[in-house]
């Protein structure tokens, strides 16, 4: 099997491009501090990430209270410390996978459009990119404040379609997450799920992706 029919390659961000679990565990644990909570270590962060900052927070701190019923004030409270962290710790020890910029490099001289959708905060991709100088290779990226609906939804994968003027059948998903995996489907869209994310702790292949990669370096074969 492969893509080659393809003209729109479509990226989550956390779990198959870059890693971030450092700097996200950086930023939550900077939030507990400040209501005096003992740390998680990255492996505690992990499976909460992939819904968004918002539940991450609402998770790591329902985790360390043990309590599923916080105040939404202390919740809106935490988010925004959890954001002024974020901000100050964005790209400190984030990385790209193994493969990722030779096989964008890669997609890019064969021609493919691509682009971002990920459940991070809009204002935080273009600063990653820049940081890891791969912006270049992306016409366009929206988070999950970009539009009325984040994925799962098909929503920001028919967004990135049209404004990128192809069509579903020429486009494809690319993630480590059931979310996008469900995105694309609810989007009849083709999907790649890659098994090295984070997925909260789940394998990728019981969503039923079109083909599973375990490196990303793989897709230079699929396209």
């Amino acid at each position: 099997m492969n893509f080659k029919d393809k003209d729109l390659i479509i990226f989550d961000f956390d779990g198959t491009l870059i890693n971030s679990i450092p700097d996200l565990t950086l930023a939550v644990n900077k939030m507990l501090k400040h209501y005096s909570l003992h740390p998680l270590t990255i492996d505690q962060v992990t499976p909460y990430i992939g819904n968004g900052a918002k539940p991450l927070v609402r998770r790591a701190l329902e985790y360390r209270m043990q309590d599923k019923a916080l105040p939404e004030a202390l919740l809106k409270e935490a988010f925004e410390i959890y954001l002024g962290a974020y901000k100050e710790a964005i790209c400190i020890d984030t990385f790209m996978y193994p493969g990722v910029l030779e096989t964008l490099k890669n997609l890019d001289k064969k021609g493919y459009k691509m682009a971002i959708c990920t459940n991070k905060p809009f204002g935080f991709i273009e600063p990653i990119l820049d940081t890891l100088e791969i912006t270049k290779f992306f016409k366009s990226w929206i988070g999950e404040d970009s539009l009325a609906e984040k994925k799962p939804s098909a929503v920001p994968l028919l967004h990135l379609a049209k404004e990128l003027n192809t069509t579903i059948e020429k486009s494809i998903m690319v993630g480590d997450s059931k979310n996008d995996i469900l995105a694309a489907q609810n989007a009849n869209m083709a999907s790649i799920g890659v098994s090295y994310g984070y997925n909260y702790n789940e394998n990728i292949a019981d969503y039923k992706p079109t083909v599973v990669v375990d490196e990303f370096a793989e897709l230079t074969k699929l396209f």
